[in-house]
């Protein structure tokens, strides 16, 4: 992440300056949830033109520019709505940037949305990261937010994706059969959703109620 430097008035000359800390909303165990901002445009450039990450993110394969980038965060910035919010996903441990994650279509009539995640770092893949951030996500969606069914779509041939989604509380409710096609072959759409009744997390909650201890549950 493209990060603001800062030194202090009384720090040495020629001192490196240190990175200013982000900004974080969600503390998990493993890892940290905060606002997403333009300073992330470069990540988000890095991780959009690797088809390695928008092959399981679902994105075309097809260049994408640094300006269009640009223009569709400030569009998004712009539009700013109660029916999205997203965050940028840290590792605890070194406060990496390591991917991003949302709820979308936000119905609060009917208490749905939709939910998103995309791991842009692949040294990050397989580390439990998108699990847990998946489970900060739901607690957010069900105890702040308070839906009551968020789903989502993903690829059959994704099933590291699949495995992350299962632990988090998502169950399989449908698939599309054979519409989404890499060269010659064709894979399923697969629909998973998670109800707020269902839903147990081993996390302490995302915001605790005013009269409860921050415990695990």
């Amino acid at each position: 992440m493209a990060m603001t430097n800062t030194r202090e008035p009384n720090s040495p000359a020629g001192a490196e300056p240190e990175p200013e800390a982000p900004i974080i909303n969600i503390t998990g165990e493993r890892v940290a949830l905060g606002p997403l901002s333009r300073d992330h445009v470069a990540l988000f450039a890095r991780w959009d033109n690797d088809f390695a990450v928008t092959l399981y993110a679902g994105d075309p394969l097809r260049p994408t520019t640094r300006e269009l980038i640009e223009a569709r965060f400030d569009k998004g910035a712009r539009e700013e709505s109660r029916h999205n919010v997203g965050f940028m996903i840290y590792e605890r441990a070194t406060m990496r940037p390591l991917g991003v994650t949302e709820v979308r279509h936000i119905d609060h009539v009917h208490g749905t949305a939709e939910y998103g995640i995309s791991i842009g770092e692949k040294d990050c893949w397989g580390k439990g990261y998108g699990t847990e951030a998946t489970r900060l996500m739901l607690d957010y969606a069900f105890r702040v937010l308070g839906l009551h069914n968020v789903m989502l779509t993903t690829y059959a041939y994704n099933q590291r994706a699949i495995g992350a989604y299962t632990r988090a509380g998502f169950r399989e409710v449908g698939r599309r059969r054979e519409c989404q096609r890499i060269g010659d072959r064709f894979y399923d759409d697969v629909y998973m959703d998670c109800l707020a009744s269902e839903f147990h997390s081993p996390l302490a909650p995302v915001v605790p109620f005013p009269d409860e201890e921050r415990e695990p549950r």
